[in-house]
């Protein structure tokens, strides 16, 4: 790779919550990772017009509220409209088992629910990014 992997972290919705988020972030960065983080209380085209402008490899989104189908959905659905098919869509928070293939079937490539160790996250991305 010639640069650092660059993952945008978002937190979509209303959530008020950003600790795992921050977990995460930070051990991406312990990896070698440039992490762009959003902030709370980001709605789905501020999250996209950030992956864009920053041009990201990753969009790595925590969601605590219980509105991830729709949320996350959103943010796959704003990404194909404006031509982006090459960024790496991950989520992650408190979403039930139940939830996760229809996550997946959607355009989220995998979901982490609370108890996932940090070096699976990095893992994941290192293994499954798309440039």
């Amino acid at each position: 790779m010639d640069r650092p992997i660059r993952v945008l972290v978002a937190k979509p919705g209303l959530d008020g919550h950003d600790r795992g988020a921050k977990v995460i972030a930070r051990a991406l960065r312990d990896a070698g990772m440039e992490v762009i983080y959003t902030g709370l209380r980001q709605t789905p085209e501020q999250i996209v017009a950030a992956a864009i402008q920053e041009d990201v490899d990753v969009v790595a989104m925590s969601i605590l509220s219980g509105a991830h189908n729709h949320l996350f959905l959103k943010v796959v659905n704003l990404l194909k409209e404006e031509g982006v098919e090459d960024m790496l869509i991950i989520g992650g928070g408190v979403i039930p088992e139940d939830d996760i293939p229809f996550l997946i079937e959607s355009g989220i490539e995998a979901i982490f629910t609370p108890g996932t160790s940090t070096k699976d996250v990095v893992e994941y991305i290192k293994n499954n990014l798309k440039r």
